[in-house]
């Protein structure tokens, strides 16, 4: 009689080498990967769906333009509140003597006409400028999400008067309206540069809201919220607000390096920050009158501006790959 083969438990050793048992540890192999979590890679039926900001972090994580830039700006920031660390000079303080004159011990930069340290008046520059960048962006996406955002869940009339209202400001030059606007102000502070950019820069975010918050509001998920009695308070700020919030944030982004040239440009003009406040703007309009004779006085702000908004710029373009579904 041949011999009965020998049953084994579920899960135990296959000592067969035959084909028969091939098949029974390839099976046995395949129970045991989908027993573990996320299978072999990542991915199986056990792993926890991702959402989409954890998705864009891990993006984010392993673009080298979002590290780098990102690095740029942290080191601009660093230096904005604390100068200090990197310049021990005072920014105001010049010699006539000095004018004009290069490079020299303890002045990489050399001085400008008024007898200044150029590289002291460079550092301490980031501060205003980046003060007038991230404060007119924060003003401008909160004002302009807002009024967006409501126009586009409402609708009808109120949607219908905001779009003839950021028509209006569309059609606003914004350098025309800065040389009107700025220069019946006589403050020296930031804080009349900050309102103009946020009094012409809303509009933008407010169609940029407007339209995502429209594109969110007709999902499945929005509609059973809906149905199932939610207010208009919840589903606005619950379902709809997390989900049309990453265009906004991409605008955002790009626009702050827009905003912080904006500033140099209107100081370069003379509407813009004013003497004493150190600004990149005002040390470019002032060293453009010598830009034959002391090219250094010229290249070391205009340098130092050029890398900041280049730096905002890579930041929102990485943030943007990372948000949009489309281009992953």
């Amino acid at each position: 009689m041949p011999e009965m083969p020998e049953h084994h438990d579920e899960g135990s050793a296959i000592a067969s080498t035959g084909a028969g048992g091939a098949t029974d540890l390839a099976m046995s192999e395949a129970e045991t990967l989908e027993k573990v979590p996320g299978g072999p890679d990542g991915t199986g039926p056990d792993k926890k769906a991702r959402s989409l900001w954890s998705d864009a972090w891990h993006d984010l994580r392993r673009n080298p333009i979002f590290i780098i830039s990102g690095l740029i700006i942290l080191f601009l920031v660093v230096i904005a509140i604390w100068p200090q660390l990197i310049a021990s000079g005072n920014p105001l303080d010049c010699d006539l003597s000095k004018a004009q004159e290069g490079s020299q011990p303890g002045h990489p930069f050399g001085f400008n006409g008024q007898g200044c340290d150029v590289y002291t008046r460079t550092v301490y520059g980031a501060r205003a400028s980046i003060q007038v960048g991230v404060l007119a962006t924060l003003g401008v996406t909160l004002l302009g999400s807002v009024l967006g955002g409501l126009a586009g869940f409402y609708g009808g009339a109120w949607d219908g008067f905001l779009s003839r209202i950021t028509d209006i400001f569309f059609a606003i030059p914004v350098i025309l309206g800065g040389l009107v606007l700025l220069s019946v102000v006589s403050n020296n502070s930031v804080w009349p540069v900050i309102g103009f950019m946020v009094l012409l820069g809303w509009p933008q975010i407010s169609r940029i809201a407007r339209g995502s918050v429209i594109t969110a509001k007709q999902n499945d998920y929005v509609q059973a919220a809906r149905a199932l009695g939610a207010s208009n308070s919840r589903m606005l700020l619950r379902h709809i607000t997390p989900n049309a919030v990453a265009p906004v944030i991409v605008v955002a982004t790009i626009a702050l390096g827009t905003y912080i040239s904006l500033e140099a440009t209107l100081s370069f003009l003379g509407v813009g920050l004013k003497p004493p406040t150190v600004s990149w703007g005002i040390d470019i309009s002032s060293a453009s009158q010598y830009i034959r004779n002391a090219p250094h006085m010229l290249l070391w702000p205009a340098g130092a501006l050029a890398v900041t908004v280049l730096a905002f710029i890579m930041l929102g373009d990485a943030v943007r790959d990372a948000l949009d579904p489309k281009l992953r």
